[in-house]
């Protein structure tokens, strides 16, 4: 192990420590538990539903001060600062839905509604924390003092787009846009063909939030990407605008078939590309690899550059206007990169980075049982 690694997992620890050292008892039993516990530590979400674990809301401020400190030793500075945004983000959303939804809660678009919880001891051979809310769900996991896992890493923005003084705007996703996009353009009519798989895009990311990737899965109904599934009108609520936004873009089963994951990537191969088209799709992948910290995301570009490169594939579907709904994903050797923009007139960005190997450090957890027993 490099010794920026090492001096990575030691920061990671020590702020984890000085976290749990701060609560109270009441706090540390849902801020810390077992590890593995491997049901809860494998559940992840995107939605703004119970993530589990201790909010930042039923934290003192200083507490929420460690929090954040935790969350930044697990991201780059530009990573922790798209995470802070989009936890900002919650206001303006409030804002823009008339400071009406709820979900069964006092207020539904709240930035401090973010969970955190820490699986283990820090600092023992094997320990993982994640840290999401709304739009975010980020999970590290470490065997034997090593970083092992740091996927499902996931980043949202609703808006995707919003108005700043001056005619500026605020978009903190929008490099994963810009760059597919002059990517897509740059393809030539047969390249086109071959990566574009549906011209109607689904309305939320194909894999959503499921434990386990499996050949054939498709979207899953909204009401099934919480913790809980709602009845009564909420749960009416949520059949009805999948409904009317599936309406709204056109979506058939037909399309829905053609995107659904495989484990075989679909889509146009990187080795059908030209050397500039080449150097989009690298920055493309920057976009969401550099989350991590520097010195890991430079590991970890290393091997998706490598000799894996060859095996990635973009998928597409939807057309080439950035306002208008679309979606795609780089998929490839133990990476898959999905993101859509179709809600609230492609004005709602998920994206999400998995290793459907190693999502939640399970092939490195497995080596190390293998090892010990």
């Amino acid at each position: 192990m490099t010794r920026q690694k090492h001096d990575l997992v030691l920061r990671m620890t020590d702020a984890a420590h000085a976290l749990l050292e701060s609560m109270s008892d009441e706090q540390r039993r849902a801020a810390n538990w077992a590890f593995p516990s491997d049901e809860e530590r494998r559940l992840w979400f995107y939605t703004p539903t119970d993530h589990g674990g201790l909010t930042l809301d039923d934290m003192r401020p200083a507490q929420q001060r460690l929090a954040m400190q935790l969350l930044a030793t697990g991201l780059s500075r530009a990573g922790f600062a798209t995470a802070a945004t989009i936890m900002g983000l919650e206001n303006i959303l409030d804002e823009l839905e008339g400071w009406s939804l709820g979900f069964n809660q006092e207020r539904g678009r709240d930035p401090t509604r973010y969970y955190l919880r820490i699986f283990g001891t820090p600092g023992e051979q094997q320990w993982s924390w994640r840290f999401g809310g709304h739009h975010i769900s980020i999970h590290h996991t470490i065997v034997d003092g090593e970083l092992r896992a740091f996927t499902p890493c996931f980043f949202g923005a609703d808006p995707a787009v919003s108005p700043m003084l001056g005619g500026h705007t605020l978009r903190p996703l929008a490099a994963c846009t810009d760059l597919a996009f002059d990517l897509l353009r740059s393809f030539d009519d047969e390249q086109r063909s071959k990566a574009i798989l549906s011209p109607v895009p689904p309305i939320d990311l194909v894999t959503a939030n499921r434990t386990v990737l499996s050949d054939g899965n498709a979207p899953l109904r909204l009401n099934e990407i919480w913790r809980d599934a709602f009845t009564g009108e909420l749960h009416d609520h949520f059949e009805h605008f999948q409904d009317s936004e599936e309406a709204k873009v056109g979506l058939t089963d037909e399309h829905i078939d053609s995107l659904r994951f495989t484990t075989k990537p679909k889509g146009l191969a990187a080795t059908a590309m030209n050397d500039t088209q080449h150097e989009i799709l690298r920055a493309l992948t920057e976009t969401y690899v550099c989350r991590l910290p520097d010195h890991l995301a430079e590991i970890e570009m290393k091997k998706i550059t490598g000799e894996s490169f060859s095996s990635l594939h973009l998928a597409w579907a939807g057309g080439d206007d950035p306002s208008r709904p679309h979606y795609y994903r780089v998929q490839g050797h133990r990476l898959l990169m999905e993101y859509d923009n179709t809600a609230r007139d492609a004005n709602h960005i998920h994206t999400v980075w998995r290793d459907p190997v190693s999502d939640f450090g399970m092939d490195a957890l497995s080596a190390h049982h293998r090892h010990e027993h």
